[in-house]
């Protein structure tokens, strides 16, 4: 009866290192979601009329309101390229001192060039993650071009670099 105990006890050692685990892991993500902002539910519904200028005069900008609602946090918005496309008003150098940007094609393509990465053109459905600080140059775009963008933080610098 003793081996039994035995094997019976070394069978819950385990457990309770992963019980601890866990605790550690959650006491962690109290900490982490305390040094963030509260988040508060938020809902944006297309309408046409949110279409406004914003950072390019070149694109339209509709924001989806996440900047209140994550209290600074994340900037998400929809840019709609104005056509057509003019290089001398599109194509300077620039880059964005952010903590992280992911940009996802909605409709029609957009090219640009990377320092470092070269030139890339991305369909409807393409996303890329733009570190942060790569320089960038816009090269085109087509005249239904729509992008999606989040960035963190919701306020942050673009840098221009001159042509």
């Amino acid at each position: 009866m003793a081996k039994a105990r035995k094997k019976a006890s070394k069978k819950a050692q385990p457990r309770k290192a992963a019980r601890k685990s866990n605790v550690r892991g959650a006491v962690k993500a109290k900490t982490r979601a305390k040094k963030r902002p509260k988040q508060k539910f938020h809902v944006s519904h297309h309408n046409e009329a949110d279409f406004d200028q914003g950072l390019r005069t070149y694109a339209k900008y509709r924001d989806l309101g996440l900047s209140g609602a994550t209290g600074g946090m994340v900037q998400a918005h929809v840019i709609r390229f104005i056509p057509p496309f003019k290089a001398e008003d599109v194509s300077t150098p620039h880059f964005h001192d952010v903590d992280l940007q992911m940009i996802y094609v909605l409709k029609g393509w957009y090219k640009t060039a990377f320092e470092g990465e070269g030139e890339h053109t991305f369909h409807a459905g393409a996303c890329w993650l733009q570190p942060p600080k790569i320089k960038h140059t816009v090269l085109g775009y087509s005249d239904d071009c729509e992008l999606l963008e989040i960035v963190l933080p919701a306020e942050f610098d673009t840098v221009m670099l001159g042509k």
